[in-house]
């Protein structure tokens, strides 16, 4: 397991090659103002690190749009539609599962979708993150017609483009361990999956361009996971060769 000197030591490595450790920042299951999203913003507004709010686009509404309204650093993705397991029993949980009719899934997606820009019209990026990072296969040669210019869910991408004029750039690292009490995952679990990460890519084992991602959820931290979160935006903002991309910047998006 990895501690903090190991992920200051990796990064260092990252700077001797003369290159930088890219990361980006995805929280899910946004859809209310709350004390949580307050902690939340306030990290991203004090260590200045872009924050990508992925949004489940039925709970949300202008509450939450007017609360985000003046948060320059954040921007919103819409994630799935209603956020419901509609998988067939005994499957694993899923919004957009093979069980349902391509043009349902599709037709979901872009009503998400649409939502989400006439609320978060300055904010709304089309990127689409699918609830329990799972997907029919199916569906995704079929996001650009609905509008979406990028996919986000879990693990090491198998290609920086999967379609044509769809750019994947996944989470890495998620602070919260969902089979074990929902707590967080543990600090040295946590610093095992980004070190390895960031250091497959140096070492060109997985793919170097694509952003080691963090996934947090911010209506579910216990005091260890923002403790943890706290420590790596603090440590990784005050190193030389880590910079945190933007969902603009990590999905190359024109501005």
């Amino acid at each position: 397991m990895a501690d903090w000197p190991a992920l200051e030591r990796e990064l260092d490595a990252w700077g001797e090659a003369g290159r930088t450790a890219t990361l980006w920042w995805r929280d899910d299951d946004g859809e209310m103002p709350g004390p949580a999203l307050d902690r939340l913003l306030a990290l991203s507004d004090r260590y200045e690190v872009p924050l990508a709010l992925a949004v489940v686009p039925a709970g949300a509404g202008r509450a939450l749009a007017g609360r985000l309204e003046a948060c320059t650093r954040v921007c919103v993705l819409t994630h799935g539609l209603a956020h419901r397991n509609l998988a067939s029993d005994g499957q694993r949980k899923s919004e957009f599962g093979p069980e349902r009719p391509i043009h349902e899934l599709l037709a979901d997606v872009a009503t998400g979708w649409n939502r989400l820009r006439l609320l978060f019209v300055a904010q709304a990026l089309p990127i689409f993150v699918p609830p329990w990072n799972r997907m029919a296969p199916a569906l995704l040669p079929r996001l650009p017609n609905a509008g979406l210019k990028g996919l986000s869910a879990f693990g090491v991408r198998t290609a920086a483009e999967p379609v044509p004029g769809l750019a994947q750039n996944n989470c890495h690292l998620d602070l919260i361990d969902w089979r074990a009490g929902r707590g967080f995952v543990g600090e040295a679990a946590a610093l095992e999956v980004l070190v390895t990460h960031l250091a497959g890519r140096r070492q060109g084992l997985v793919d170097a361009d694509e952003a080691s991602g963090l996934m947090s959820h911010h209506l579910v931290h216990d005091r260890a996971a923002w403790r943890f979160l706290e420590r790596l935006l603090e440590a990784t903002q005050r190193h030389a060769a880590a910079y945190w991309l933007s969902a603009t910047e990590a999905f190359r998006l024109a501005p």
